[in-house]
């Protein structure tokens, strides 16, 4: 049998969406613990400059932002505890389970998913070989790295555009490699990006596609094969005699293709996620907006959204999960171990 220990509200994810929560759930009284997951902090930790957060005119980094809302959190009463959710389940007493990765067993009133999204990879040959060698998901945390080399960025959003325009800091020319003709970013990055390119920092290879990585954890990454078709999508057109395959000379690779939302953790639930894994929620106007397809779950920031994916979306659909949960559990009674409940961890005996 684990240890039970039981708890008013537990929060999945110390991201702008998590914290977000935790403040407002603190506020209201609900004791939240929040559980950090193995990414602490969420993606913003990863950005060196946010600037279009209300409130800091001047910008402010993302870590310190970060840093701030987990004060702010813990002085209105929220708990926040390492570990990464690995599990959760309802058990018969209607509370939610929820398992840790580190085998530490808590029950629940009331839980919001709100852990966030990871970046995607690509699977070509040499990705996994050489991820941290040279492949990197991350601009802000690896660019420093290949100072004055020559540096790709795969992809067509705002990620991209912003990785590229960061590592014009270090690169001797940043390439942009995007599969199709025309991008997905922001016309903001998608500006600032010409200007770079103005400027010969940045060279924009449309209609192309990376095939494989070459190099070695020794060396690091020696050069990329791509493939060019000019209607897009070459990859899908291999056979076709428009499609160039060509080596191309680079010191280090960014992926910023995208992400994939962290709920694999809900799926022994009855959650309703799409094929992507993103969490539906009920949506519409008035209170509710939150939840999910189990009573007492509610979702908020990047596991709901894939659309939007900004700081300040996420930090409001976290405040929006607080406040439905506080009204869910305004018809909770307060519970806990003195209930002589005990859960059994699965693989227990």
């Amino acid at each position: 049998m684990s240890e039970q220990r039981h708890r008013r509200l537990i929060i999945a994810g110390t991201g702008i969406a998590g914290l977000t929560a935790a403040i407002y759930a603190g506020r209201a009284n609900n004791d939240p613990l929040v559980v950090e997951g193995d990414e602490p902090g969420g993606q913003l930790t990863l950005t060196t400059d946010v600037a279009n957060y209300p409130g800091f005119p001047d910008g402010i980094s993302g870590p310190d932002l970060i840093q701030q809302m987990k004060d702010q959190a813990r002085q209105f009463g929220a708990e926040l505890t390492h570990g990464v959710v690995a599990d959760v389940s309802k058990h018969d007493s209607g509370h939610t389970v929820v398992e840790l990765d580190d085998g530490t067993v808590y029950t629940a009133d009331a839980f919001i998913a709100a852990s966030g999204a990871s970046a995607r990879t690509l699977g070509v040959p040499g990705e996994g070989e050489l991820m941290g060698y040279g492949v990197s998901t991350c601009a802000t945390c690896d660019g420093a790295f290949f100072r004055d080399e020559d540096m790709l960025v795969i992809g067509g959003g705002d990620a991209a555009m912003e990785e590229a325009t960061f590592l014009t800091k270090f690169a001797d020319t940043v390439y942009i490699a995007h599969r199709r003709e025309n991008f997905r970013a922001e016309e903001y990055w998608v500006d600032r990006v010409r200007e770079h390119v103005e400027d010969g920092d940045i060279e924009i290879m449309r209609n192309t596609e990376l095939l494989e990585i070459h190099g070695s954890p020794e060396d690091g990454v020696d050069h990329v094969s791509l493939a060019r078709n000019e209607t897009g999508h070459p990859k899908e057109n291999l056979d076709d005699p428009g499609t160039e395959t060509f080596e191309f000379d680079v010191g280090a690779v960014f992926l910023a293709i995208g992400h994939t939302p962290n709920t694999g953790y809900l799926e022994d639930t009855a959650v309703e996620m799409d094929e992507r894994g993103y969490i539906a929620t009920a949506g519409g106007e008035g209170g509710g907006q939150t939840k999910t397809a189990v009573e007492g779950i509610f979702g908020a920031g990047d596991v709901v959204d894939y659309h939007y994916q900004q700081a300040v979306t996420a930090g409001g659909m976290g405040s929006k999960a607080a406040l439905d949960a506080d009204e869910y559990l305004e018809d909770i009674p307060e519970s806990g171990t003195a209930t002589g409940e005990t859960v059994t961890a699965e693989g227990d005996d």
